[in-house]
């Protein structure tokens, strides 16, 4: 839990010298609830999840509330706990485009990730050179 809690705080520490406070975060379900409520409590700020499951879900994605908050001219924070091969990330990107009140935030990033507009993160990794799977400690329980 200590590399989480490094990593949530590389992330504040880079939006706070991005001048970026989120008036929302969304966490990309389900990697990115954990560190998306984490944040939240940290920087008192309101979570909602993103149910964009493109990996092992059948179920259409749903981004009606990022619809909804970039209608409301909100600030949000999108994260999820890895940025890995970008497919989340750039559907989400092609969806809304480039919204200057929408950053990405990840606490892993692959140096090889399809998606190259991440604005936070904290670890790097290249999963080409040293391939590995990342289990965090919200996924012990299998």
């Amino acid at each position: 839990m200590i590399q989480i809690r490094n990593a949530l705080n590389q992330i504040c520490y880079q939006m706070k010298d991005d001048n970026f406070k989120p008036d929302l975060i969304m966490g990309i379900n389900r990697g990115g609830c954990i560190p998306g409520i984490y944040l939240s409590h940290k920087l008192n700020v309101p979570h909602e999840p993103l149910d964009i499951r493109l990996r092992d879900h059948k179920s259409e994605p749903d981004s009606v509330n990022l619809m909804n908050a970039v209608a409301e001219n909100k600030k949000v924070l999108i994260i999820d706990d890895i940025n890995d091969t970008g497919s989340t990330f750039n559907y989400i990107y092609e969806l809304f485009g480039n919204i200057k009140t929408v950053k990405y935030a990840s606490l892993i990033h692959n140096a090889p990730s399809e998606f190259d507009k991440l604005n936070y993160w904290c670890y790097t990794i290249n999963k080409d050179i040293h391939p590995c799977w990342i289990v965090y400690p919200w996924e012990e329980w299998q």
